[in-house]
């Protein structure tokens, strides 16, 4: 057979020979609609690509990108990572010690940044001294003088492209050449960066469109909600393209009604986001009694998603719900593909698979092992620490001395899982949550589940905090419903009828707002921080 050195503006560049005309279709951040086949995107990064040289950037340089979901974004995308260069997504949402951490960790020269985040960079420009320039990702009208006195070179990428042709000779890259860059959110620690490859990305674009995955086609028109700047944007905006399908951007406008809007007009037949972002459109389709008919399949990762959801989809909306797990040094690690033998299943038993986080797809990997790193069976009940290894798993955090790996070469993912005997992955809970009480394990992530079955309930975190007596007890965070007022007890009921009575949170608190990390998931830092001695004190 022969061989070729694969770019990963080869997806690209097969989008522009034979899906020309399918749409990229943004929601815009200056406002309106922006439409644009894949022949048109290809030509614009390649003027990208030429611009980039102009202004000197090299292979190997990393070159952030602070940006919402978007046409631009997605040239940036392919044209840093085709000429040899390292796109690196810089996630808004950090704080500013996290970002200064991170741009000066990977040395970013120059920052594309939509006008949204000007601020966020300006706000820590002072402390960044590899940066060179700005690329404000908008036109000539939208630029403003303050962004031109920003401190540092500052250009209009609309005019960087205007100024060059779309001839370009795209480089031959080793397949182990670095594509693009993505950093943890740093829940414990500083963030650590996760590079990837030009191979790791193709192998992970066609594992992606796999039937048991995203199941890709042209056929489909992809909400693509996920950003681009969490965990490589699960691969979607190199695996869609892949197969001609039409993505659909929805930029900076992540309410339910311009969700639900967006998924109408574009006849979205699949979209993927963490559960926070999921509660927010499955709300605005409750309380405005509205159907998306032309919705099929949602695809949830990031945190645990409720048993409620994923009825409340499928019951009132006729959507089925794969549940998924992965991470920034993974990517894409499981997903709940259907099995012959759900089709046996009650409605109650098939909810409790599609809860499961899934089986893993050629090329992952994994086993849970107790604390000694004996394998533990996989009959559902055994619970352990979940390793993963294989090609699309990280070997060691960008700029890291030591390997992340174990001697046999598997990562610990922070996870405590089972397995099934049909392979189905379940995250019980994350190590540093998981909850022990009197030498009992109680897992946080199932009272959360529970708790927020509860029809009055937004949003729940579970927090083992000191106890006189049993070391640790269960503490129930809520969130109320708007207009809602639940009582602890019903909450408690809730929670009652699928849970032993030592398992049930000794108190509930109520709070207004849910602090969350940059990714959209709980943030229980701050809530031990505040609550670790509740019980003690009361």
């Amino acid at each position: 057979m022969q061989k070729k050195q694969f770019n990963v503006i080869d997806i690209l560049q097969h989008a522009a020979t034979w899906y020309g005309d399918v749409e990229v279709v943004t929601n815009s951040v200056e406002g309106g609609v922006h439409r644009i086949g894949y022949a048109k995107l290809y030509d614009r990064t390649s003027q990208l690509a030429n611009a980039l040289q102009r202004l000197g950037v090299n292979s190997g340089d990393r070159i952030g990108t602070m940006a919402w979901n978007t046409w631009r974004h997605l040239e940036c995308w392919y044209g840093l990572s085709g000429i040899g260069a390292i796109c690196h997504t810089l996630n808004p949402r950090l704080f500013p010690d996290q970002i200064e951490y991170i741009v000066n960790h990977a040395q970013n020269r120059f920052i594309f940044v939509d006008t949204s985040f000007i601020s966020v960079i300006a706000n820590v420009l002072d402390k960044l001294p590899t940066l060179e320039g700005l690329v404000v990702m908008t036109d000539k009208e939208n630029m403003t003088d303050d962004m031109l006195k920003i401190g540092i070179p500052v250009y209009c990428y609309e005019e960087l492209l205007e100024a060059e042709t779309s001839d370009f000779v795209w480089p031959l890259l080793d397949e182990d050449t670095a594509s693009s860059l993505c950093y943890t959110s740093g829940t414990t620690g500083n963030p650590k960066g996760v590079l990837y490859s030009h191979e790791f990305n193709l192998n992970h674009s066609m594992i992606s469109a796999h039937g048991d995955v995203f199941d890709l086609s042209a056929k489909d028109s992809f909400l693509l909600i996920v950003p681009m700047f969490h965990a490589n944007g699960w691969g979607l905006p190199l695996s869609v393209p892949m197969v001609g399908g039409k993505l659909v951007l929805p930029g900076p406008f992540m309410d339910g009604k311009s969700l639900y809007d967006f998924i109408k007009v574009e006849k979205c037949n699949k979209t993927c986001a963490v559960p926070t972002v999921m509660t927010i459109l499955i709300d605005h389709l409750d309380s405005n009694n509205l159907q998306i008919p032309s919705m099929n399949e949602i695809y949830i990762g990031g945190s645990a998603v409720p048993q409620s959801m994923i009825e409340g989809f499928e019951v009132r909306y006729n959507v089925d719900v794969n549940h998924g797990w992965g991470m920034t040094e993974t990517v894409v690690g499981t997903f709940n593909c259907h099995l012959p033998f759900m089709d046996e299943l009650s409605f109650e038993e098939r909810m409790k698979v599609r809860c499961k986080q899934g089986r893993p797809p050629f090329g992952m990997e994994m086993k849970i092992v107790d604390n000694e790193g004996n394998s533990l069976p996989h009959d559902g009940v055994a619970f352990g620490k979940l390793m993963v290894r294989g090609p699309r798993v990280i070997e060691r955090y960008y700029k890291a001395k030591e390997s992340a790996l174990d001697k046999d070469g598997w990562f610990d993912t922070g996870d405590v899982s089972t397995i099934d005997k049909y392979g189905f992955m379940q995250i019980t809970d994350r190590t540093k949550d998981i909850i022990k009480s009197g030498g009992e394990w109680i897992s946080s992530v199932d009272i959360e589940n529970t708790a927020v079955g509860h029809p009055e309930v937004q949003i729940a975190a579970c927090l083992g905090v000191k106890h006189m007596k049993w070391e640790e007890r269960p503490l129930l965070i809520v969130v109320k419903k708007e207009g809602c007022d639940p009582s602890k007890s019903s909450i408690l009921d809730i929670i009652s009828s699928e849970h032993a009575k030592w398992q049930l949170p000794d108190d509930v608190v109520f709070i207004d707002e849910m602090p969350l990390t940059a990714t959209g998931k709980i943030d229980k830092k701050p809530l031990r921080t505040k609550y670790e001695d509740f019980l003690i004190e009361g």
